[in-house]
């Protein structure tokens, strides 16, 4: 294979590369490239099958796949063996572009939504597979994309051609890719441990929200109430002086200006209601989806809100846990009005007529709370171990990649 050294690539995202890097156009790598299979789902199948869903963050997920029914020939042609790189070359435009290498042999195809390329003994799949993966890869990879009504298309053969590859020696490759994939595994372990307490939080919920389980030193009974005599709606409007507020179903209630998304609010904001710390809003719209939130800041939001400001019979915080509960999201879609999901609302006075069961002593109710704002901290603070860790590989990957810090590698 011939290595064309550059000392700068306008056609590659990594820029400069070292002298004793290559530069390659990618199908002069690639040693087998193949669609997958058009098929259609089937319950009683043969064999699962890969998808564009299949891939995120540069993984492989083999959980929850569909069935399909291939003939022999076909599963063993379109078996995913050990070092594929899989492709997603249809998909939203934020999306497509996606590219995960195989860990192990497996007998499962994959659909024709996805790309297969096998590389040369030229380039390690794993190198290639993080390259891949490189921020400024993937948006030189949406350049490449075909954009359509609901979804883009990058063209494997013009992927081939217009995508230019830097080669460390294979070494070096081999090195970078183990460095790699050690951060890649730290990431692993972090996501199954927040998954883990995750589980362990929500099977807390289902217990203490629901009196199956009392904390030490509470035995009064619980009683059943209606949200009417729990909450009053406030529905203060017209405070132009204070600052706009935004409610999210992952982040509770933060301040606008703080979000990258575009901001569609109106410019009158009159209507707008106030909140103040230690009510709780929720979305009218979409309370049966479980966006609601505790605030601990004083603003407006947008009137698509309800307003709920606790009274003396029940405590804020434990409110918002209760209202996070399946058992009470499955409540608040019952009670929803409207004749298909996209219309369904819960307005405050249906929302006041639901009946609940809670604790009767508000002592207990804050010492639910308190359990699960402990195990909400513990996850935070996972979540924040992961970005960090996230964001030091991509930075890491940035400086290895484009060769701005080499690796010792003994020569093969």
């Amino acid at each position: 294979m011939k290595r064309a050294h550059v000392s700068k690539m306008r056609d590659t995202p990594s820029g400069d590369i070292p002298s004793d890097w290559g530069c390659v156009r990618f199908k002069e790598i690639v040693s087998d490239a193949a669609y997958g299979l058009s098929l259609p789902t089937d319950n009683n199948g043969n064999v699962t099958i890969l998808k564009m869903n299949s891939i995120s963050d540069g993984k492989l997920s083999v959980q929850d796949l569909d069935s399909v029914t291939c003939t022999e020939s076909e599963i063993q042609e379109y078996s995913i063996k050990r070092g594929d790189i899989l492709f997603n070359r249809t998909n939203s435009f934020d999306l497509v572009g996606k590219t995960a290498v195989v860990s192990k042999d497996a007998r499962i195809v994959f659909a024709s939504y996805l790309v297969r390329y096998r590389v040369s003994d030229h380039a390690v799949p794993q190198f290639i597979g993080h390259w891949f993966n490189y921020e400024k890869v993937q948006r030189r990879l949406k350049e490449l994309a075909t954009v359509g009504v609901s979804q883009s298309n990058i063209n494997p053969t013009r992927l081939q051609h217009d995508l230019h590859v830097p080669l460390p020696p294979l070494p070096e490759q081999q090195k970078i890719a183990d460095i790699l994939g050690a951060w890649d595994e730290a990431l692993e372990k972090l996501d199954a441990l927040i998954a883990a307490k995750t589980r362990r939080k929500q099977a807390l919920m289902q217990q203490l929200l629901t009196g199956h389980r009392r904390l030490p030193g509470f035995s009064k009974p619980w009683l059943k109430s209606k949200l009417g005599d729990l909450f009053l709606n406030r529905t203060e409007n017209n405070r132009l002086d204070l600052r706009l507020l935004s409610i999210t179903a992952d982040q509770g209630v933060v301040s606008r200006d703080t979000l990258t998304k575009r901001d569609t609010s109106s410019e009158d904001k009159s209507k707008y209601l106030r909140i103040a710390p230690g009510d709780i809003g929720y979305n009218t719209m979409r309370m049966w989806q479980g966006v609601s939130a505790l605030s601990t800041m004083e603003g407006i939001v947008s009137p698509a809100y309800t307003i709920l400001s606790p009274t003396p019979r029940i405590d804020g915080k434990f409110a918002a846990h209760f209202f996070k509960l399946p058992h009470t999201i499955s409540l608040f879609h019952r009670h929803s009005q409207g004749l298909v999901d996209d219309t369904l609302n819960l307005k405050y006075p249906t929302f006041a007529k639901i009946e609940v069961s809670l604790p009767s002593d508000i002592t207990e109710q804050r010492a639910i709370a308190a359990v699960l704002d402990t195990a909400d901290a513990e996850l935070r603070l996972l979540r924040q171990q992961r970005t960090a860790l996230d964001h030091q590989k991509r930075g890491l990957m940035q400086q290895l990649l484009t060769g701005r810090i080499r690796v010792k590698a003994a020569s093969s």
